[in-house]
């Protein structure tokens, strides 16, 4: 499975059959111009979003005409399985912001889990119904999603061998979020990368877990 990091909360999935599929992918320009990241403008088989909302959910932007999962629950695409498991976008049961879907992708070798707009810390059950996780795509953020501090005690309780941090603040957005360092300094092991790009199989999965900064590509 081979990862591309587009920025906030989107990536490109791309598994060795072909299939790509966009993940969260966002609206340039969003919410009054707050959203200042470069426009998506790879192709792909499907897109799938945790949400609706503009900066997670903006499949018209995507080239072509791919199909499109919101909320997804159980579909395949190519080699792809994906599924989804239902949470709040928030911490009072979605009162507030609604609901997000976890995202669970598997191509037979590598789990890649995206939490989307996690609101709140999983209980056991929600843990159990995520299963073995790989990858974990973690918003660390806090305000609209979990904090540094949730975050980590969300790493804890899937127990991925990585870790990649999403929706935190940089100079291209302007949403009351925290940047990713306090984040960062919860994990034993922290790799910066300079490339958006990470290509991972079961064989190359690392022994122990560890936490990569992808550099955005957009």
């Amino acid at each position: 499975m081979r990862l591309t990091y587009y920025s906030h909360s989107a990536f490109l999935v791309e598994t060795a059959d072909g299939t790509r599929v966009i993940l969260d992918p966002y609206r340039q320009g969003c919410f009054d111009g707050a959203l200042r990241y470069a426009a998506i403008d790879d192709p792909a088989d499907a897109v799938a979003a945790s949400h609706a909302h503009d900066d997670h959910g903006a499949a018209d932007t995507i080239p072509g005409a791919p199909l499109v999962f919101v909320h997804p629950v159980a579909e395949t695409i190519g080699s792809l399985r994906i599924t989804g498991v239902e949470v709040a976008h928030d911490e009072v049961g979605g009162r507030k912001r609604g609901r997000n879907t976890i995202m669970i992708l598997d191509d037979d070798d590598i789990r890649l889990v995206h939490l989307g707009d996690l609101g709140h810390v999983l209980d056991k059950p929600t843990a159990e119904a995520v299963g073995r996780v790989d990858i974990l795509l973690v918003p660390v953020g806090g305000f609209f999603t979990i904090d540094h501090r949730e975050a980590a005690a969300v790493v804890e309780a899937l127990d991925p061998r990585i870790v990649i941090p999403i929706h935190y603040k940089t100079d291209r957005i302007d949403f009351s979020i925290a940047p990713v360092d306090p984040f960062l300094a919860t994990q034993a092991k922290v790799e910066r990368r300079s490339s958006p790009t990470l290509e991972v199989t079961r064989a190359t999965l690392p022994a122990g877990r560890v936490t990569i900064l992808l550099a955005p590509a957009c």
